[in-house]
C-alpha cells in the first residue's frame, strides 16, 4: 500500500518501532516509536505508542496550544491507571473459564473496543466480539443472556450518557458487566470494575482506556495457563498478498 502511494506521487510516512524495517526503508519519512523491543506477538506497548504519535500529530496540526498542553497529562494519567494493576490481576481470576464475551464502546473508544476484543482473541482464545453501542442495539443485543460477560469502555465524555443507558439495559437482562471507566455512575453498575484515570480529556482517553483491558487480557491468559508472549498459531511477522 505504501509503495502504491509513492507510485501515485504521494508523500509517505512510516510510524514504526523499527527504523531498519522494510516499511521504514520504503517510506519518505519515518516516525520512530522508541518503545523498546516488542517481544510479545500480541503487541501492546507499540499499540499505545502509535496512539500517542497520532495524538501528537493531531495536536500539532490543529495549531491549538491547548491540545499540546493536554498531552502533557498523559504520563501521569497512564501511571495512575497502571497503579490499579494488582486489582485487575485479582479480578481476572473470575473469568478463567470465560469462552465468549462482548466488548462495547462508542466514539473515540470504539477503536479501543476493537483492539481489546482482538487482544482477548489472540491471547485468551475467547470469542470476543466488538461493537459500537449504536450498532449493538440494532440486532446483536438479542444475543445477551444472563451471566454473559460484557466489557463496556465508557470514560467521561460525549458518549457516556448513551453508554450508561446501554449498561442499565444490559444489567436488566442479566449480563455481567466489566466496566472500564472513571465515572462514578458507570462504576456503580459494574460487576467487575476496571478503573481508569479521570484526568484526561475525551480525545486522549483511548490511551488510558486500553490499559485496563490489556491488563485484563494478560491476567486472564495467565489464569488460563496460556503463553502470554507466544499465542498458538500466531507469528510475529504475518505476510499478506
Amino acid at each position: 500500500m505504501l509503495e502504491e502511494g509513492k507510485r501515485q506521487g504521494r508523500p509517505t510516512v512510516a510510524i514504526t518501532n523499527d527504523r531498519s524495517s522494510p516499511l521504514a526503508a520504503a517510506a519518505d519519512h519515518v516516525i520512530e516509536l522508541h518503545a523498546g523491543v516488542e517481544r510479545s506477538v500480541a503487541a501492546t506497548k507499540t499499540y499505545t505508542a502509535q496512539l500517542a504519535v497520532m495524538a501528537l500529530l493531531a495536536a500539532t496540526w490543529s495549531g491549538q496550544t491547548q491540545r499540546l498542553t493536554e498531552l502533557q497529562q498523559l504520563p501521569r494519567a497512564m501511571e495512575t491507571t497502571l497503579a490499579a494493576a494488582g486489582d485487575v490481576a485479582r479480578r481476572a481470576e473470575r473469568y478463567r473459564y470465560m469462552d465468549q464475551c462482548v466488548v462495547i464502546s462508542r466514539g473515540y473508544n470504539y477503536a479501543t473496543a476493537l483492539e481489546l476484543a482482538l487482544k482477548l482473541k489472540e491471547l485468551t482464545y475467547v470469542q470476543a466480539v466488538a461493537y459500537s453501542s449504536a450498532d449493538f442495539r440494532h440486532g446483536p443485543i438479542a444475543t445477551i443472556y444472563a451471566g454473559l460477560p460484557v466489557i463496556l469502555i465508557m470514560p467521561s465524555g460525549a458518549a457516556l450518557d448513551d453508554m450508561l443507558d446501554l449498561a442499565q439495559d444490559l444489567q436488566s437482562r442479566g449480563a455481567e458487566l466489566l466496566i472500564i471507566s472513571d465515572d462514578a455512575h458507570a462504576q456503580a453498575l459494574a460487576t467487575t470494575l476496571l478503573p481508569m484515570t479521570g484526568s484526561l480529556p475525551e480525545w486522549l482517553s483511548p490511551l488510558a482506556a486500553i490499559m485496563p483491558g490489556q491488563l485484563l487480557a494478560l491476567h486472564v491468559t495467565q489464569a488460563k495457563g496460556f503463553d502470554t508472549d507466544q499465542p498458538r498459531g500466531l507469528h510475529k511477522v504475518t505476510r499478506t498478498l
